[in-house]
């Protein structure tokens, strides 16, 4: 592979790597003013449950961004389905097994409410998630009654605060975590190897294989120091394996599935797909239904967490989770982005709240700080795209 080979491929790449990288400054930057607290067992662990609502919309907000739409709507409909669950499993002493499920299903018609309007009706996203926004929001007021109802039953607690039971301790080390990060680099790099074989036997650019190896190893260091942090507090967050399965589930579907190749082309150009035979007002209804699943999913884990539904919650969730994905890669235009790439965004901005709360920063000047990167980051976005153009 020639020198102009391998610049074509960093080249193509460039937002998920400049992310990655931006990823590992801002940490590092962090635990250093922080005078070594970021890296802390417990405060690793604290990043992934206060995050954990911000990855779970940031999944399913990347669809609707690679459609070339936005979700307003997400904070209030997460907020509408936390006081649906009060309701049923506080008022009216609902199980847990029946009431998340029969959440999930109130979500998902929450999202084909908003996807017919969008996707048959043609009003503009923008317009009916704003929409929704309110509307939402005034019938969380209306079920709770402007107060908070509480408390949940520890067993749906434990999905926001739970951790994976582990009997299998040395010293204050959890083992079985340690196993699962082992377990997970030796698949990781089978994934990897597999792929880069499939990719020389039909012909695909690939980096050459020290870069590679380079690559593999350092997720692995990553994915091991992530498990050992884990394991020297109190193990695995339940949470934490759902995000897992989120990220797996949904990359699958983007990268592998006819379904994920429609909704890139929808983005990318709506004409042509309509064109194309894809059936665009279908796939955009799906988007939206999803959304709403997982806005509900995010609303029982939020739900979960504070062991209370109140009228506020949600509040602004919807601009977390965009910029999670704009600063992960994806393209305001839509067609562009991956899962990973939005799950590192929502990594970057969780780094980058917890850094300045360890550090005193007040909320004004963090709310400041967050508007100035997300406006890099689309920047950078038009400034490569430009540059692509002009060349």
């Amino acid at each position: 592979m020639t020198f102009a080979n391998i610049k074509s491929i960093l080249k193509n790449n460039i937002r998920e790597y400049a992310m990655v990288l931006a990823l590992v400054v801002i940490m590092i930057l962090f635990q250093i003013l922080t005078g070594g607290v970021l890296f802390m067992p417990l405060n690793i662990t604290n990043i992934i449950l206060q995050n954990s609502y911000v990855l779970i919309l940031a999944v399913g907000m990347l669809l609707v961004i690679l459609t070339g739409n936005v979700d307003l709507s997400v904070g209030s409909v997460a907020a509408f389905i936390g006081a649906i669950s009060a309701v049923f499993m506080v008022t009216y002493k609902m199980p847990v097994i029946v009431a998340v499920p029969l959440c999930l299903v109130i979500g998902a018609l929450v999202g084909a409410w908003q996807g017919f309007w969008i996707a048959y009706v043609r009003i503009p996203a923008f317009i009916v998630t704003l929409a929704g926004m309110l509307v939402f929001r005034g019938l969380t007021m209306v079920l709770l009654k402007g107060q908070t109802l509480s408390p949940f039953a520890e067993s749906f607690q434990a999905i926001a605060n739970g951790f994976l039971p582990d009997n299998l301790k040395i010293g204050n080390l959890n083992m079985l975590t340690i196993i699962i990060g082992i377990v997970l680099s030796v698949i990781f790099i089978y994934v990897e190897l597999k792929g880069l074989k499939n990719k020389k036997k039909y012909n695909f650019e690939v980096l050459p294989f020290g870069i590679t190896a380079a690559k593999i190893a350092i997720i692995v260091i990553a994915i091991n120091l992530l498990t050992y942090s884990l394991a020297a507090y109190k193990g695995i967050p339940l949470v934490l394996i759902l995000i897992a399965s989120l990220i797996a589930i949904y990359t699958f579907i983007t990268q592998k599935t006819i379904l994920g190749r429609h909704i890139y082309a929808l983005g990318g150009n709506e004409k042509a797909a309509r064109l194309s035979g894809i059936k665009i007002k279908k796939v955009k209804f799906l988007v939206f239904v999803n959304m709403g699943v997982l806005a509900a999913l995010a609303g029982l884990v939020v739900a979960g967490r504070l062991d209370a539904a109140t009228p506020k919650a949600g509040t602004n969730f919807e601009l977390d989770a965009i910029a999670a994905c704009f600063i992960g890669g994806a393209s305001a235009s839509g067609g562009i982005g991956k899962i990973m790439g939005a799950i590192i965004g929502a990594l970057f901005m969780g780094v980058l709240n917890n850094g300045m709360s360890i550090m005193g920063v007040g909320i004004d000047w963090q709310q400041a700080i967050k508007g100035l990167v997300l406006l890099a980051a689309v920047a950078f976005d038009v400034y490569t795209k430009t540059k692509s153009s002009a060349e």
